[in-house]
């Protein structure tokens, strides 16, 4: 009797220990872990156990159960401030999950009145309140310079929000986005005449030597120190993507290891080389025959020049 009562003791806290590695392993993960990446952490334990470790978390609230791509994922589940402060109400609480459920993109006080139903003034009085409490944050949007977006006060903003690393105040940085787009090119350039000059080479590798994967021009980037923000590869894509727009440059896709396909960049040399003249406003100036120094229409007064002549 006394070692059937030994036994019980033994199996009761095996679950326990098994919660406190799982809840270890997702802390260890902020954005969660796949059910088979956690069944092959704890493989020390049957599935038994493990199911009822899982669902005990999951009832005491301290795991949050989401689907993937590929498959089940367990992620820590974070405790909602608004019910751990004090003083707040029903109303607030309310306007909170409404908040919370947008994410870091955000959501206008016109919509957060239409789902709480309650009165502009009364929104406006508990979003105040939520903000001095540091619980909530308000953000100005890009897609609208007048309107602010609500969001809860821990989060970053997503990129559609802020505008990423091309906005600066709400303000379109146009001048950096020139630089990153002469540079990224220039790099790409670069990388074709080292290909072309090494001999060794058949046309093939040339070729091949010739792309480069946005993370190299990154590289590149980060190394000139011309920008003041941290880029990303997908920052560089979006300016090279400009580039194949003005057919500058070429994409491929090429495959990697699990199955995986990655692009590559090449720059594209013009077909035909362009004068000097053709770089000029005049090449296109519908009045160019009537242009003279002196006259009515001359280079002395020409807008597009001195905008030219400035650029």
């Amino acid at each position: 009797k006394m070692q059937t009562d030994v036994e019980v003791k033994q199996e009761a806290t095996i679950p326990l220990t098994l919660e406190t590695e799982i809840l270890a392993l997702c802390n260890d993960n902020p954005k969660g872990i796949s059910d088979k990446s956690l069944e092959s952490a704890v493989a020390g334990y049957d599935v038994k156990q493990r199911v009822t470790a899982i669902n005990r978390l999951l009832t005491m609230g301290k795991l949050e159960l989401l689907k993937g791509s590929s498959g089940l994922i367990y992620r820590i589940k974070t405790p909602s401030a608004v019910g751990s402060i004090s003083g707040v109400d029903n109303q607030e609480k309310l306007v909170y999950q409404i908040i919370e459920s947008a994410g870091n993109k955000g959501i206008w006080t016109r919509e957060i009145r239409y789902k709480c139903n309650l009165m502009l003034t009364e929104v406006n009085k508990i979003l105040k309140n939520l903000e001095s409490k540091k619980i909530i944050k308000a953000v100005k949007s890009v897609a609208a310079a007048k309107r602010k977006v609500y969001m809860l006060y821990n989060l970053q903003p997503d990129r559609s929000v802020t505008g990423g690393a091309w906005y600066s105040d709400q303000d379109f940085e146009s001048e950096f986005v020139e630089v990153l787009n002469q540079q990224c090119f220039k790099f790409l350039q670069q990388k074709c005449e080292n290909a072309e000059k090494e001999t060794t080479l058949s046309p093939t590798a040339t070729n091949a030597s010739s792309f480069a994967s946005s993370e190299e021009v990154l590289e590149f980037i980060s190394k000139l120190g011309i920008s003041k923000v941290t880029l990303s590869p997908e920052d560089i894509e979006t300016i090279l993507n400009t580039l194949i727009y003005d057919g500058k440059v070429q994409q491929t896709v090429v495959p990697v290891a699990n199955g995986e396909s990655k692009k590559l960049f090449k720059a594209l040399k013009p077909l035909i080389e362009t004068t000097d003249f053709a770089r000029t406003p005049c090449s296109l100036c519908p009045v160019f025959n009537e242009c003279q120094p002196g006259g009515e229409i001359s280079p002395e007064n020409c807008l597009y020049m001195d905008e030219w002549m400035e650029y």
